[in-house]
């Protein structure tokens, strides 16, 4: 007796439902982009317990015919392909003809639709997969569709939903993310009749952004200039230097107006930011990439939420040149005002409010005085020998050309602009600035200074190397041993001997001279590790970047060391010649703005808000 079967049209919908209809959340994510491939400029969302008890989604687009409302619950079927070629050319979010009888199949479902110029519309009720009413529909022109009881005839899928304040926040997180993405629809969200979400429609990206986050977090983004390179256009918003969460959450990047995630943007966003973000960090990125469909597959994933690339390193690079050079031509000083629960914080960093700074006990400002001539002023620590003569000029910042008619850029801050006051608890330097008071961490100031300085010697001429005594020996596997023979040039320019020393054996006779690893193999392991996410047109010197912000940090000055004016202001001056000044090499901010209007507030002299 054969054992393989043909299931049954209700069970394999069920099936199917499961790929697709993973929580109320998806329902959302299929339902609204249905109503933005219709043309809808005004959606709404009205969810109860979490979306298990209902999902109703409300549009002013285009409306369906009887026959074409019909046939859109049946499997596969679509408006969006007609040929094998019209899948290499993908330019609509939904085109599978999946969504609507997956999500009949496992829901109390109900369709209410009506074109623009027609007298009457269609009213379609199907219940777990069986249609159970057809008839005329009276109401506006749009679409309607509610999905009640989620997964009421799959009692093994319903009792894996979680608590329903859980799964409501992914229902706000979809619809959060597909608002970023369409500024100029409206959107309405509401939850057990209460109004969530209301956001007008705009033509200002940045202005929708602030509806969602609020004004203090967008006045600290950085707009990335629209630019392409090798056939991908980068543009949106990103967070500055010290900017960061520490989960994903706000890190959203889209490709043709669809949020996606994938492992080439990941990257390209590391390598964008690298020394700009702490570890264990991750950027607050609303950042938009246009492709042709050609060069993209949308197809791999059952929520389409990854995708795969034909030039994934085309894709890194570009990202990752947008949010450099974004980054490099801020001229905006990190604020020192971050509202409780809107940034994540970290013991890290620096700080940032007020009556933190000033009010603990034990804390004690320092006036400094001008050194007298009988008492020298103190070098800072000296470069090492390996890299005397790195400091070369820095390298030059092209601003972004202003277009016709806009506000010219503000010019970035000098040390000139800056008037040292004092230092708090022997650490951080007190300025008065145009704005009102920033502090300096003179440990991360320092060690972005000497950061820059020894990179841009290897940069010049190479890396001076050490011999080992005992040459190590590396096992690694035919991955990895592909890398390595891949770089093998790269790796000898960092000071790394390293030749093939058998199958998936190699041996390494000499290390950089600036490494300080207690245990060289352990670096090497982390080195073989970057060259696999690193691009190929990535410098090779990024493959050493963590060992020199470590000999840049042994070489700066402490918290405990008392510098001079003099010195403070030389510190400051060597600052503001670095490509990135605002931030350490292992992303921590050197410098913090706390505006008069902020210290106004404190004080009582200006109403909140």
């Amino acid at each position: 007796m054969s054992k393989i079967r043909i299931l049954p049209d209700a069970l394999a919908s069920q099936v199917a439902a499961g790929e697709v209809v993973e929580r109320p959340a998806a329902l959302v994510r299929e339902l609204v982009e249905n109503s933005l491939d219709a043309g809808a400029r005004h959606i709404e969302v009205h969810a109860q317990r979490g979306g298990s008890a209902l999902i109703r989604i409300v549009d002013d687009g285009t409306g369906m015919d009887r026959e074409d409302a019909m046939l859109c619950l049946e499997r596969h079927a679509t408006s969006k392909i007609r040929t094998k070629e019209d899948l290499g050319a993908i330019r609509t979010f939904g085109f599978r003809g999946e969504a609507l009888p997956s999500i009949a199949s496992v829901s109390r479902f109900r369709l209410a639709t009506r074109e623009k110029d027609a007298l009457v519309g269609t009213e379609i009720e199907v219940n777990g997969g069986k249609l159970s009413a057809v008839r005329d529909h009276g109401g506006a022109s749009g679409t309607v569709i509610e999905a009640r009881s989620l997964f009421f005839n799959v009692p093994a899928r319903r009792k894996f939903l979680r608590a329903e304040n859980t799964e409501f926040a992914h229902v706000e997180q979809q619809l959060r993310l597909h608002a970023i993405a369409n500024p100029q629809v409206a959107f309405t969200l509401t939850h057990n009749g209460e109004l969530v979400l209301h956001l007008p429609a705009t033509r200002d990206m940045l202005e929708r952004i602030r509806g969602l986050v609020g004004d203090e977090l967008a006045s600290r983004l950085l707009k990335v200039e629209e630019q392409t390179f090798r056939g991908v256009t980068v543009s949106g918003y990103i967070g500055g230097p010290g900017m960061s969460r520490s989960n994903r959450q706000m890190q959203t990047t889209y490709l043709n107006g669809r949020p996606i995630e994938s492992a080439s943007i990941s990257y390209g966003l590391r390598e964008g930011y690298h020394t700009a973000l702490m570890k264990g960090q991750h950027p607050v990125t609303f950042l938009f990439i246009q492709m042709e469909p050609q060069a993209f597959d949308v197809n791999v994933h059952p929520a389409k939420k990854e995708v795969r690339f034909h030039d994934g390193n085309g894709v890194r690079e570009a990202i990752a040149r947008g949010v450099s050079r974004t980054l490099e031509n801020a001229a905006k000083l990190p604020s020192g005002h971050v509202p409780a629960g809107r940034m994540a914080s970290s013991a890290a960093q620096t700080p940032a409010r007020p009556e933190i700074l000033m009010s603990e006990e034990h804390q004690e400002v320092l006036p400094i005085q001008a050194p007298t001539s009988a008492a020298p002023l103190r070098q800072l620590p000296a470069v090492p020998a390996a890299f005397s003569g790195a400091a070369t000029k820095p390298q030059e910042v092209i601003a972004p050309v202003p277009e016709p008619g806009g506000p010219p850029a503000p010019p970035a801050p000098a040390a000139s602009d800056f008037r040292i006051i004092g230092v708090l608890r022997k650490l951080y330097v007190l300025m008065e600035g145009a704005e009102g008071l920033v502090l300096m961490d003179q440990h991360a100031a320092h060690e972005r200074v000497n950061f820059e300085k020894f990179r841009r010697a290897l940069e010049a001429g190479g890396v001076p190397c050490q011999r080992l005594l005992m040459p190590i020996t590396l096992q690694t596997t035919p991955r990895d041993s592909d890398l390595l023979r891949q770089n093998q040039d790269a790796l000898n320019r960092l000071g790394i001997e390293i030749e093939p020393f058998g199958p998936n054996i190699f041996k390494v006779e000499a290390v950089p001279a600036f490494l300080r690893a207690d245990d060289p193999a352990a670096w090497l392991d982390h080195v073989i590790e970057e060259l696999g996410s690193l691009s190929a047109k990535t410098s090779s010197l990024r493959l050493s970047e963590d060992a020199i912000a470590t000999t840049a940090c042994r070489a700066s000055v402490k918290s405990n060391d008392v510098l001079s004016i003099p010195e403070l202001q030389a510190l400051l001056k060597d600052l503001f010649a670095c490509e990135m000044p605002y931030c350490c090499p292992h992303g921590r901010p050197t410098l913090v703005q706390i505006s008069v209007a902020e210290l106004e507030r404190k004080f009582g002299r200006r109403a909140p808000g």
